[in-house]
């Protein structure tokens, strides 16, 4: 421990040095798994102040599991731009979306499709918000905190825990909520889960594409700062076998419509074009077409089961839920509960809005 935190005091020294004439930015993108991300740097002589003062950069795709070393040239499309809460100043963390040789999106840009259809659905004003689910582990895949051998006591004391027994990792996640802050993602929380060493956070509420970007930018952060720390982040929709909560990506979701007085006609036409469609949706809510889910929507631990499609008020069981307010209040949002931990947002939101708004 002595040299890790000798080597960050050098470091930390290194990172006061500035020249206030350059910027440099950090381009991301998601890689050909649908869930990792990947990010390089680059200096530029001015500092950015919308994404196309930005220029398109190229990186190789063979490494990233999205081309043949043969043809490994990918493009980075910079398409949002956010403050880098690491080197402070004017830096800046450039998203960018993917394309193959032929400028044409790769097939892990979901961003390209959704942002057409957020177009579509522009009049609606389709606002999300994610809750983010995700767990810590130590570099040997071993949960954070849980003993070598054995298992910390049965769920129940955990879920927003406080005490040394029942809460393992919050400095990480309050370094994450302030590099969000400070990097203007819009993060609108966090809290300890039902599962120790599980945590969440909450993005939105957000209007249409910002949603897929500001949570994605977000997930970047949390593994940045995990790395800091010596702790690995997981996004597995079922980290830990048998008697214990998966992590899933729960979308609240409204229109103007919803959100207006009456909107709760709306909201239960909406529930049931999602009914009718969801195989189709399933297939989209985890990068794995629906396996990675199988393993947490089971009917217990708060799920509902992947082959029934369900609905409730206040059913944590349900595969959407209606928020006890909402239904007093006859308007507001529904909670999609079937996305995965690890499910791409720009698939999760294009296919909502596709279902109950542009499928009529």
């Amino acid at each position: 421990m002595t040299n890790i935190h000798m080597s960050k005091e050098i470091f930390n020294r290194y990172m006061e040095l500035s020249d206030n004439a350059r910027v440099i930015c950090e381009y991301l993108w998601i890689d050909g798994t649908g869930e990792g991300i990947r990010s390089k740097c680059r200096t530029l002589e001015f500092e950015p102040k919308v994404p196309s003062d930005c220029p398109m950069w190229n990186y190789d795709g063979s490494s990233t599991y999205q081309a043949e070393g043969s043809n490994s040239d990918m493009y980075l499309l910079p398409v949002a731009l956010f403050k880098d809460p690491f080197r402070c100043g004017l830096n800046k963390l450039v998203l960018c979306e993917v394309l193959k040789y032929n400028k044409k999106p790769a097939e892990s840009n979901k961003r390209h499709t959704c942002a057409k259809t957020m177009v579509k659905a522009k009049d609606a004003h389709p606002w999300f918000g994610i809750e983010q689910e995700y767990t810590l582990t130590d570099v040997d895949g071993h949960p954070y905190g849980w003993p070598k051998s054995g298992f910390p006591a049965p769920q129940g004391p955990y879920y927003c825990g406080v005490g040394t027994n029942k809460v393992y990792g919050r400095d990480i996640v309050e370094a994450h909520y302030r590099a969000c802050l400070y990097a203007g993602v819009n993060i609108a929380g966090a809290n300890a889960e039902v599962m120790p060493a599980q945590w969440e956070f909450q993005v939105g509420p957000s209007e249409g594409i910002d949603m897929g970007d500001h949570l994605w930018v977000a997930r970047y952060l949390l593994h940045r700062v995990a790395e800091d720390f010596g702790v690995v982040v997981t996004l597995d929709p079922k980290p830990v076998e048998g008697n214990w909560n998966g992590a899933g990506a729960h979308c609240n979701y409204s229109t103007l419509g919803m959100r207006e007085p009456g909107g709760i006609k709306e909201i239960e036409d909406a529930v049931e074009r999602l009914e009718k469609a969801h195989e189709r949706h399933i297939k989209v809510y985890d990068p794995k077409e629906g396996k990675d889910n199988e393993r947490r929507l089971t009917g217990k631990h708060e799920t509902s089961s992947i082959y029934e499609f369900s609905a409730g008020v206040a059913n944590r069981g349900a595969s959407i839920r209606i928020p006890r307010q909402v239904a007093e209040d006859k308007c507001g949002y529904l909670e999609d509960r079937r996305p995965s931990s690890n499910c791409d947002p720009y698939a999760v939101t294009e296919i909502i809005v596709e279902t109950t708004l542009l499928s009529k």
